[in-house]
């Protein structure tokens, strides 16, 4: 189980004040205690999609856009900490825009070297 803490979500939060719908998300995973699990399956339910399983659904999820996080400029911005346009750019894409906050702090969380690594492996 991935977790953010209370001092994390303050500070995403304040480098997410212009983003309404990623500080819904971030609302939910203060609520859901930090768990990215528990809130991304709560917010997908709310978007109107259905998680077919509790466990490892968020891993899932990331595996999919793992090609877009880990494009060098994404990936670099994550690397340093700043979510803020990693967060909006994949929100703009072919996704439910709530759920690019769990997706991206679950990549930065596992850490973005070992998330992207499978695709270094296959260059």
């Amino acid at each position: 189980m991935i977790r953010v803490t209370f001092d994390e979500i303050e500070q995403y939060r304040a480098e997410l004040d212009n983003d309404p719908v990623a500080l819904k998300a971030l609302e939910m995973i203060e609520d859901c205690e930090g768990d990215l699990e528990d809130a991304a399956i709560s917010l997908a339910l709310q978007v109107g999609q259905e998680p077919d399983r509790s466990e490892q659904w968020l891993d899932g999820l990331a595996k999919r856009w793992r090609v877009f996080l880990c494009q060098t400029s994404i990936k670099e911005a994550v690397q340093a900490g700043r979510i803020a346009t990693p967060v909006k750019q994949l929100a703009s894409e072919d996704l439910p825009g709530v759920l690019a906050l769990p997706i991206v702090l679950y990549a930065l969380k596992l850490g973005i070297e070992s998330f992207c690594q499978p695709l270094e492996e296959k260059r």
